[in-house]
């Protein structure tokens, strides 16, 4: 199932996409024949049923004819627009993403990390598909991109061991790291480069871990202007997402609707030379194998 947010008739709302992929079946509709309470968004969606009522879903779809939405008709937004807190995200979690940025004043001293590198970025930067990445102009000049699998976690967990991870994940989804990279070397840290805001295009879909095969192994990528910049896949990963949630739950309740970005492969713009920044005009399109593509446009 691909789960989607989306505005229709001014309205928020969310459901699951239909079998072909063209429109979208309201949660309110499926819920209702379920004689089930229907949460306000996706996210409390998450919160109250995690997956416990993912099978009870599905029967209803294979068995029901509801009505759905085109979605050409609607405005289809980031899976989760308002996080009840920040991004967790990877840092250096590629092996040649590493070995790109080693010679950069980014990548001073850098090496494969032993540990997991862990950052966050403001959850207010969280974009949608089709939404324009705002380029502050007068305060930063090298944008850069950077494609990622993101993990949505599907309820409260704490010391979660590596055997059990998967049971703490809701499903997947596409983000993509914006990043100001003048602003990273100029505070010698990464938060606040990173959470400019519109700095986290998310989407365009949500899919039910049922429909990925754990450990996940998805081919990814990037493009910009059809250029390829990143192609990869996340069996790549230095550190794994079992490995991810039990580490970052050791000590730290990982809640439902968090959002792990889990990493980016190399062929960023700064890995580059002559570096390949983004500049206004620039189409973004990141894109994540089984779940679709995430494209945006720079302003």
């Amino acid at each position: 199932m691909k789960y989607v947010s989306y505005i229709y008739d001014n309205l928020q709302s969310y459901g699951i996409l239909n079998a072909n992929e063209d429109s979208v079946i309201p949660m309110k509709a499926i819920l209702d024949k379920m004689d089930k309470e229907v949460p306000s968004s996706l996210l409390a969606f998450i919160q109250k049923y995690s997956d416990r009522i993912s099978d009870e879903i599905s029967n209803t779809l294979n068995n029901s004819n509801l009505e759905s939405i085109a979605l050409d008709n609607v405005k289809i937004t980031a899976p989760i627009p308002n996080p009840p807190r920040n991004v967790f995200c990877l840092g250096k979690n590629y092996e040649e993403h590493v070995l790109e940025v080693q010679s950069t004043r980014l990548g001073k001293d850098s090496k494969v990390p032993d540990y997991p590198i862990y950052f966050t970025k403001i959850a207010d930067s969280i974009i949608g598909p089709m939404d324009k990445v705002i380029i502050p102009k007068d305060y930063t000049e090298k944008i850069d991109y950077e494609v990622e699998l993101a993990v949505i976690i599907g309820k409260d967990g704490k010391d979660i061991s590596q055997e059990k991870a998967e049971e703490y994940i809701f499903g997947y989804t596409i983000g993509n790291d914006i990043s100001a990279r003048d602003i990273q070397v100029k505070h010698n840290q990464w938060f606040k480069g990173k959470s400019l805001d519109t700095f986290t295009p998310m989407g365009p879909y949500l899919v039910d871990k049922s429909e990925i095969k754990f450990p996940v192994e998805l081919d990814i990528s990037c493009k910009i202007n059809d250029e390829l910049r990143q192609n990869s896949n996340t069996r790549h990963l230095i550190f794994d997402i079992a490995y991810i949630i039990a580490d970052l739950s050791k000590g730290l309740t990982l809640k439902a609707g968090d959002i792990i970005l889990t990493g980016t492969p190399s062929g960023v713009g700064v890995g580059f030379k002559p570096h390949k920044y983004l500049k206004s005009g620039d189409t973004i399109e990141c894109y994540v194998e089984k779940i679709g593509s995430l494209t945006n446009m720079v302003d």
